[in-house]
């Protein structure tokens, strides 16, 4: 089987067993390299979701699959057969779903915990092995790059610990995806709300607060909220056509 290109293998250190993270964000690569990969074992990282397939998940015979973030689902043959840890930005069972970190400041949280689980073929559904603080404070990618590091040290006691996952506990909560047209800029939002909008939204690979006028789009970007106004970095390019 040739290995694709996006798969990458940190190398064996003794004492571990072989293992595999998922995950697509630059951050996640970053604390995979500086600080996963120096773990214990045989350790490789695939961010490609084409590259996840049985096939090769079976070549590997990875002891764990860890996904840091993913927004893809998992082959069912895979969860199936393989232990398959997921890091989840919400105090489960509240918060199952997608866009959790905006749905979170949008509902008015500034804290919440990362939760890692056992996936299962129902979203965000399995049994947990464990829940860490995590603080909603800074701009998206700011938040990202902290649970990136905080998945990062439970793994590390994950790997350390015998830690059996125990069923989730409670009525669960679902958050909705949210699409590129839940990024346009209310009409009605106050300076507060306008700046948790412009900052959960300011990390790599989503779509920035904007609004359109005149035939122009103005995208923002590195929001600070200070007394009776925001200052933030601004984009202005011709408005895309909208689809009849």
């Amino acid at each position: 089987m040739t290995v694709p290109q996006e798969i990458v293998t940190a190398g064996v250190r003794t004492g571990g067993g072989r293992y595999l993270v998922a995950a697509t964000k630059t951050w996640n690569r970053q604390v995979f390299n500086e600080t996963i990969s120096r773990y214990p074992g045989d350790w490789h990282f695939v961010s490609d979701p084409q590259e996840l397939t049985l096939e090769f998940v079976r070549s590997l015979q990875p002891h764990k699959i860890f996904f840091l973030h993913w927004s893809w689902k998992v082959p069912a043959d895979i969860v199936r057969h393989f232990e398959c840890v997921l890091f989840h930005m919400t105090d489960l069972p509240y918060g199952r779903g997608g866009s959790p970190l905006q749905n979170l400041i949008s509902a008015g949280h500034r804290h919440t915990k990362v939760t890692a689980l056992r996936m299962v073929e129902e979203l965000d559904a399995g049994p947990i092995y464990l829940k860490e603080d995590l603080c909603l404070s800074g701009h998206a990618e700011e938040i990202y790059i902290r649970a990136s590091e905080l998945a990062a040290r439970m793994i590390q006691r994950l790997l350390a610990e015998d830690i059996m996952p125990t069923p989730q506990v409670g009525t669960p909560t679902e958050f909705k995806r949210r699409a590129p047209a839940d990024s346009e800029v209310p009409a009605s939002e106050s300076l507060a709300e306008l700046h948790d909008l412009i900052r959960m939204l300011d990390a790599e690979g989503y779509p920035p607060a904007f609004f359109e006028r005149g035939g122009l789009r103005y995208e923002f970007t590195r929001p600070a909220l200070r007394a009776g106004r925001i200052v933030a970095d601004v984009t202005i390019t011709p408005a895309r056509e909208r689809p009849e």
